[in-house]
C-alpha cells in the first residue's frame, strides 16, 4: 500500500505519519532524506526522532530511497519516507535534471507494485506559498508539484493536512472484508 501524506510546512504531516505507522502494527522503519548540515536541521532531525517509537529502525539515505527501501524490506513491512520534499532537492544539489528527477519518482510510485512493502510518504504542498523569487525557486517548486502529482497518481491513499487536521483526498483501499452470515457454517 502506498500513503502519501501533502501539506504545508507544520502542517503535522511528519505527526500524522508517524501516528499511523504506529496503528498498523507493522514493523516500521522511518527513511530520512534530510542530512544535517547545520543547527537547525540537526535540531529538526531530533525532534523527529523523539516523536516516533524507540523501536524503530533509522534509515538515512538523501537520495538513492527506492534502493534503500528494497534493502529494508526484508525487516520491515512498513516505511515512512520524510520527506520527498527534502528528497527532490538533494536530487538537484546533486546535479540530476528534471526528468531525471521525475524518472526517480516513477521508480518510487512503482515500488509499492512489487508488494515488498507499504510506503507511507510525507511530502510539503509547496504550490499554493509565495510565487519563488529565483529561478531555481521555481524549478523545485514546479518539480516538487510534478514528483508529488506521480506519488498521488499512484497511491492507494492521499491525505492533506491542513492545521494540523487531516483531510482525505484520495482513499482507494479496499473496504475491509465483511462476514455473510449466511455462508457461516452451523
Amino acid at each position: 500500500m502506498l500513503t502519501l501524506v501533502l501539506g504545508g510546512a507544520r502542517s503535522g504531516k511528519s505527526r500524522y505519519a508517524v501516528e499511523q505507522a504506529a496503528q498498523s502494527g507493522e514493523r516500521v522503519a522511518v527513511l530520512a532524506t534530510a542530512r544535517a548540515l547545520d543547527g537547525d536541521m540537526a535540531s529538526r532531525i531530533a525532534r523527529h526522532r523523539a516523536e516516533r517509537p524507540a523501536r524503530w529502525s533509522t534509515l538515512e539515505e538523501p537520495q538513492d530511497i527506492v534502493a534503500a527501501c528494497r534493502r529494508a524490506a526484508a525487516a520491515h513491512d512498513l516505511i515512512i519516507v520524510d520527506c520527498a520534499t527534502v528528497w527532490v532537492a538533494n536530487l538537484m544539489e546533486r546535479g540530476d535534471d528534471d526528468t531525471a528527477v521525475l524518472a526517480a519518482a516513477d521508480e518510487l510510485a512503482k515500488l509499492q507494485r512489487e508488494y515488498l512493502l507499504s510506503l507511507l510518504i510525507v511530502s510539503n504542498e509547496v504550490g499554493e506559498g509565495v510565487h519563488p523569487a529565483t529561478e531555481l525557486g521555481r524549478r523545485f517548486r514546479d518539480l516538487l508539484g510534478f514528483v508529488n502529482q506521480r506519488l498521488a497518481s499512484a497511491a492507494d491513499r492521499v491525505t492533506l493536512m491542513v492545521a494540523g487536521l487531516p483531510l482525505t483526498v484520495k482513499d482507494g483501499t479496499p473496504p475491509p472484508a465483511r462476514r455473510d452470515p449466511t455462508h457461516e457454517a452451523p
